[in-house]
């Protein structure tokens, strides 16, 4: 996809705002604080207040984690932009656990894409963690209570047979570096893009290792998920990780709903990619989106965002106008 023309819409809409005369106010959710996702949300926020000349302005809300963005859509009026894998948008439109007897999901609609998800299954390096059949008889807080995170970890031990072998720990994954380093537990899996600051400064201080899951594994884990694909983190992204680690991913979408009007998605949708490259001067992790990334997220877009799209020549199937 080429995106010779979005340079000189970056100067467009730093120059001239689309919005209304009178302020735009924005909701922001995504991750909780201190977090890489909560990190670019505040970033995006910047973007819309600066490329609009302050004619969008954003609040952004820490969160507990997808559940949480996904549950509060159907609630929420006016604008309300947040993240969530889609397959967890997919389970709320249809009404599967944790989404059972809840109605309005129906509303929901993409704007952009966001960095994936990584799935890091980080261990004390001398718990003997090798493979995921190693966690069995371990401590292991296994996400976010009531994430995304903590859904594909209680996934993963369904999987490979492991349900009531991990003893999971009830300690929020804000405390797991400190629980992990005083060995309360053997470790921790974390769902976020990489590098994540949190296993950044605690690999920086403790020896850790991150699980490399091998090829029969990880082609399970595909087989059973779909949306899941391969990620590899580079040697070396870590401190003490010196060999390429194998997990898997999955994509993050950026939405909103009904709720908002077309005028507000187009103009949030294209600052959105306009500023792109000014975002990942400061974060480099935005460079890993793409507007061909869009349509595979397969959850309808709003009518704002598809014209935008359209604009671009973005290829967006009928179904999901």
């Amino acid at each position: 996809m080429k995106l010779t023309s979005l340079a000189a819409l970056a100067a467009a809409v730093t120059l001239v705002s689309g919005v209304a005369q009178a302020e735009t106010r924005v909701t922001l959710k995504s991750a909780t604080a201190g977090s890489s996702y909560y990190q670019m949300t505040v970033q995006l926020g910047e973007a819309l207040k600066n490329a609009s000349n302050g004619q969008i302005t954003a609040t952004v809300e820490e969160s507990q984690g997808s559940v949480q963005n996904v549950k509060e859509a159907p609630k929420r009026t006016g604008n309300y932009v947040f993240t969530s894998p889609p397959s967890l948008v997919k389970d709320a439109q249809a009404a599967k656990k944790p989404f059972e007897g809840e109605t309005g999901y129906d509303t929901i609609r993409t704007l952009f894409v966001m960095p994936g998800i990584t799935m890091h299954v980080v261990t004390r390096a001398d718990a003997n963690v090798n493979s995921v059949a190693d966690l069995a008889g371990k401590n292991f807080i296994a996400g976010g209570r009531g994430t995304f995170t903590e859904r594909q970890s209680l996934a993963l031990f369904k999987l490979f047979e492991l349900e009531g072998k991990v003893k999971v720990a009830e300690v929020e994954l804000s405390a797991a570096s400190n629980a992990l380093r005083n060995k309360q537990v053997d470790g921790f899996a974390s769902g976020s893009s990489h590098p994540t600051g949190m296993i950044q400064e605690l690999a920086a201080t403790t020896p850790v290792k991150i699980l490399s899951f091998s090829e029969a594994d990880l082609k399970k884990i595909l087989d059973n998920d779909a949306g899941a694909g391969r990620v590899v983190i580079a040697a070396n992204t870590y401190a003490g990780q010196t060999q390429p680690v194998q997990t898997f991913g999955l994509p993050v979408g950026g939405y909103t709903t009904t709720a908002m009007d077309e005028k507000t998605a187009y103009e949030i949708t294209k600052i959105f990619w306009t500023q792109r490259e000014n975002m990942i001067k400061t974060n480099p992790i935005w460079s890993s989106v793409a507007l061909d990334q869009v349509a595979p997220l397969g959850i309808k877009l709003h009518p704002g965002a598809a014209k935008f799209y359209a604009e671009q020549g973005v290829n967006i199937p009928a179904a999901l106008k």
